[in-house]
């Protein structure tokens, strides 16, 4: 990755990203201060990585994002002063969402279009449908948010049910469609391929 590119660079302290090799980075995409990008991750035209504001002790926490994940369109990530947010290996971050920490966002989730999680966890294999807003809460592994749900209380937890087959099958699909769209981004700009 070209550490001279306007996009990506550092915080007001001094924190610079630091991106493996493999990640495919759109050059509209912006990447400022302590980020962490794993290998393989794929981040699409216009998100937004921030990690930039101190926290009391003055420090910036990282936002991290572990291999094979993919920000799509849109999305934006932040977190208060002194708060880090990380995201999972193989999850997938639809168009427009917005995670703003701190946030523990496990391993192959599911973020669909404009969605919101703002304090939260969520365990692994977590599906939150479009527009769905997940606040202050802890989501267990295998949750399904419906579309438009707000969650941020035990009683809205306990309305929801397990991810299906037929959803699990839709976000491989997902991940696999999207590492295709990297590998075939890297060709175009005539970098190696990555082994998957």
């Amino acid at each position: 990755m070209n550490s001279h590119a306007p996009n990506i660079r550092p915080n007001l302290i001094g924190d610079y990203p630091e991106i493996h090799p493999s990640a495919l980075i759109d050059p509209s995409a912006q990447i400022i201060g302590n980020v962490k990008i794993g290998k393989n991750v794929f981040i699409a035209p216009l998100a937004v990585i921030r990690s930039d504001e101190p926290g009391p002790e003055g420090k910036v926490l990282p936002i991290i994002l572990e291999e094979e994940c993919n920000i799509q369109d849109g999305v934006i990530i932040h977190s208060h002063g002194g708060d880090s947010v990380r995201i999972g290996a193989r999850t997938s971050v639809g168009h427009g969402a917005c995670i703003h920490g701190p946030c523990n966002i496990g391993c192959d989730c599911f973020l669909a279009m404009r969605c919101t999680i703002y304090r939260a966890n969520l365990e692994d294999f977590v599906w939150v449908g479009m527009n769905a807003s997940i606040m202050k809460i802890t989501l267990e592994t295998y949750s399904y948010v419906p579309t438009g749900r707000v969650i941020r209380s035990g009683k809205e937890l306990r309305q929801l049910r397990f991810i299906s087959e037929k959803e699990r099958f839709y976000m491989q699909n997902v991940l696999e469609a999207t590492n295709r769209l990297r590998e075939d981004y890297r060709r175009l700009r005539g970098m190696p391929p990555q082994n998957l």
